[in-house]
């Protein structure tokens, strides 16, 4: 039987005649609002992640001023990881390849750093300096880039030959090298060095690059990530900081890093082009994943292995549904 649709329209938007409950809308939000906040809150507690302090320039200093010594020195020598790794940085090294495929080289520089001026001449040149800093700073400036190379290279060879130990670093033609290492390390302490660095991108700065790269120069940053088990061989990849759950879905990635030849860095060509060979792999791997309906063999294997049939037989039951015969 058919409704008229015109008395269906006039029956719906007739008034409300049946019992009626005040509803306070803004007593009911409020109480839904604390109710998720302390949710919120309780499980934030119970399984949220640490919150770690962040690392700070002035940290490392303090902690270790001989390490950011030293890494100062590096970083006018040209000798740290960031003056010698190539694009898209600098050209000092050809950087990572995969056989004749060489990626970084390719690129070019995009992202130029000058490890002298970037990280000590530049953010010294910003602050009020003592007389004997100042000095060194402009007798540094003065000198012509072969005579400021010999400096920093004769101390950072001095320097390594102790292994690091300053109080045994004997003397010699280190020019203000060894001033300039100081102040910036009288910097850091202070807690200059931070703000010094983070304003070479402007006000509003959201580029760390400099500050990453100048930490990661030095001993400062890998001991915090040993501390917190984020290592390649303690699955850091994956995880967050100490025992903490992170991105497990990257297992895949952090896999390759536990195994031959992938985790030998000295091995050439692959463990020495770890990265690049990682990524080419799970590259090849990825495709494959997208194209698994279009692989011959591989589409065809659910015909093959029928699990699916196990899962929906009694789907296939109910439909009537036999199974086709090959």
């Amino acid at each position: 039987m058919s409704v008229n649709k015109e008395l269906k329209h006039e029956f719906d938007a007739a008034p409300w005649k049946g019992k009626t409950k005040r509803y306070d809308f803004i007593k009911e939000g409020v109480i839904a609002l604390v109710f998720v906040m302390v949710l919120t809150i309780g499980l934030s507690v119970l399984m949220g992640s640490p919150d770690e302090k962040p690392l700070t320039f002035k940290g490392w200093a303090v902690s270790n001023s001989d390490n950011f010594y030293v890494t100062a020195v590096q970083e006018l020598a040209g000798t740290s990881g960031t003056a010698t790794y190539g694009a898209p940085y600098n050209k000092a090294s050809d950087g990572l390849n995969i056989g004749p495929l060489w990626l970084q080289k390719w690129v070019g520089v995009t992202r130029p750093i000058d490890s002298v001026n970037d990280f000590v001449i530049n953010p010294l040149s910003t602050q009020v300096l003592s007389s004997d800093i100042a000095s060194a700073l402009a007798t540094w400036n003065a000198a012509a880039d072969a005579q400021k190379q010999a400096w920093a290279t004769a101390y950072d060879d001095a320097i390594t030959k102790v292994e690091g130990k300053l109080s045994s670093v004997p003397a010699g033609a280190y020019g203000p090298v060894p001033a300039l290492a100081k102040g910036l390390t009288d910097m850091a302490k202070a807690g200059a060095l931070d703000a010094a660095l983070l304003s070479q991108g402007g006000f509003f700065q959201t580029d760390n690059t400099k500050q990453i790269l100048f930490f990661g120069d030095g001993a400062y940053l890998d001991d915090a990530g040993t501390a917190a088990n984020l290592q390649g061989g303690t699955w850091g990849m994956m995880n967050e900081t100490g025992r903490y759950p992170g991105q497990a879905w990257l297992w895949l990635y952090s896999f390759w890093y536990q195994i031959p030849p992938f985790n030998n860095e000295e091995s050439k060509p692959i463990g020495a082009n770890a990265d690049a060979y990682i990524m080419a792999l799970m590259g090849v791997l990825s495709l494959g994943l997208i194209l698994i309906p279009v692989i011959p063999g591989v589409k065809s294997l659910p015909y093959k292995i029928p699990i699916h049939r196990g899962i929906w037989r009694q789907y296939y039951e109910a439909q009537g549904i036999k199974r086709r015969k090959k």
